[in-house]
């Protein structure tokens, strides 16, 4: 391929999909590698502005400073800017419990994200060509997956950037060439140890002596599957839609079970929470689940309440506040609880808001209390005769599993519950005839 036909294809490629901008800054992934190179070469050429970033995992030695001062040098000599990082690899794959690979990826992408905010760059170059996305369409269907496993690479995912993906790793070779430009080879690519580079090494070749044009061909099709999944999407974003109710309680969101009719509906609610494929899998087969049944992702956590699917951000337990005298307390959440005594005279009037409660200052017995429910918490609502545990009468209210753990009681000294906070207070401790102060409780958001 021609040097000009090469940067046309980049050009083009970049256009048609929006993937660049000539008034802004790019971080650009330098490996040293044949890929990364040719796309250094070809974004300047192209006029771009680009600064770059060689990432030294210290897993090769020798051989990793080797492409380190190589970075430097071809770096200086295109006049490009070069920022580098070191990491220790290995002991961050001991800490996080994850592979070398995955500790190697993580720690790549967490420095260009934190870089690119101090460059004021506006996205990153990286340099995944048309056999990476090949390789990437077998390894997803080696292992089992979905519609969009068999998309291969997107030429954009969030603030990183592909503009070789038009490219194959032949014709980047031969622009490289071309231009009589040198570039490294990791040597750690050239042994069949992991599925990636078994696919590149040993299947792909098995599969080009049935089809020399085997790449182009999973190619376009991954590229026809890109569209269907792009229709796909919308009718399931609509199936999503139309499945989502509003509920009476603070969560991420709620859904009607009847109308949730497919995994991949489930799939394209749950997936972005990260619950994993086998958890959405358990979750799809078990939809009429008993009310109170819960599944957590690292970060979120879904119930099934009475037909309804709800889901909420993980936070962690209400700290117990110990309120020593009246006064003005600030919670965890930024609500606000007021403590206030006032005489019981001509001018005073019980509130009716369940925010806002009145209770004889004499009956109750400071320090207080406030902390969630517990189990076997009793109470006597006012106006009842006998008592009542708490967690019957939130059942009765048809509180969610999810309500019930957030549920706030006010306890005096004696750990004797004042109020069901924004709720009912004690029988015990109302206002009577013969009270003479009053013990205003009152709950601000």
């Amino acid at each position: 391929m021609r040097l000009r036909g090469f940067l046309s294809q980049v050009n083009d490629f970049i256009e048609r999909h929006r993937l660049m901008s000539h008034d802004e800054k790019y971080l650009l992934a330098l490996s040293g590698g044949a890929d990364s190179v040719a796309l250094l070469l070809a974004v300047k050429a192209l006029g771009y502005e680009v600064e770059a970033v060689h990432c030294n995992f210290r897993l090769r030695g020798e051989e990793s400073d080797r492409d380190e001062a190589f970075c430097q040098q071809f770096c200086r000599s295109q006049g490009v800017p070069l920022h580098l990082a070191h990491f220790d690899t290995r002991f961050y794959a001991q800490a996080h419990k994850v592979s070398i690979e995955m500790a190697a990826r993580q720690l790549r992408y967490q420095h260009f994200e934190r870089l690119m905010a101090d460059i004021h760059a506006q996205g990153i170059l990286v340099a995944h060509h048309q056999d990476d996305s090949v390789e990437t369409v077998l390894m997803n269907l080696i292992r089992g997956t979905g519609l969009h496993g068999l998309t291969g690479i997107s030429p954009r995912n969030g603030h990183i950037i592909r503009p070789l993906l038009c490219l194959t790793r032949q014709e980047v070779e031969q622009f490289l060439e071309q231009c009589r430009q040198p570039y490294i080879t990791d040597s750690s690519n050239l042994v069949a140890d992991v599925v990636r580079n078994k696919i590149r090494l040993q299947l792909l070749p098995i599969l080009r002596t049935i089809n020399p044009s085997v790449s182009d061909s999973i190619a376009a099709t991954a590229e026809r599957l890109k569209l269907a999944a792009d229709i796909f999407d919308e009718a399931i974003d609509q199936k999503v839609r139309a499945a989502r109710i509003s509920v009476d309680e603070p969560c991420e969101a709620a859904y009607d079970v009847e109308k949730i009719d497919s995994e991949y509906t489930l799939f394209q609610i749950l997936n972005p929470l990260h619950f994993s494929p086998s958890q959405i899998e358990d979750i799809a087969r078990h939809l009429k689940a008993d009310t109170g049944t819960v599944y957590d992702s690292p970060d979120h956590q879904l119930l099934f309440d009475r037909g309804r699917m709800i889901i909420i951000a993980r936070e962690g337990p209400f700290k117990t506040m110990k309120l020593p005298i009246p006064g003005l307390y600030v919670l965890p959440g930024g609500d606000r609880l007021r403590i206030e005594v006032t005489a019981v005279d001509g001018h005073f009037e019980i509130s009716r808001d369940a925010c806002r409660v009145c209770v004889d200052a004499d009956q109750v017995v400071f320090p207080l209390t406030l902390r969630t429910c517990r189990e076997g918490d009793r109470f006597r609502p006012l106006g009842m005769k006998g008592s009542r545990l708490v967690s019957d009468f939130l059942t009765d209210r048809k509180f969610s599993l999810f309500q019930k753990r957030r549920q706030l009681v006010l306890t005096d000294a004696d750990d004797r519950i004042v109020w069901l906070v924004a709720l009912r207070p004690d029988h015990r401790v109302r206002i009577t005839p013969a009270t003479r102060k009053a013990l205003i409780l009152t709950l601000q958001s």
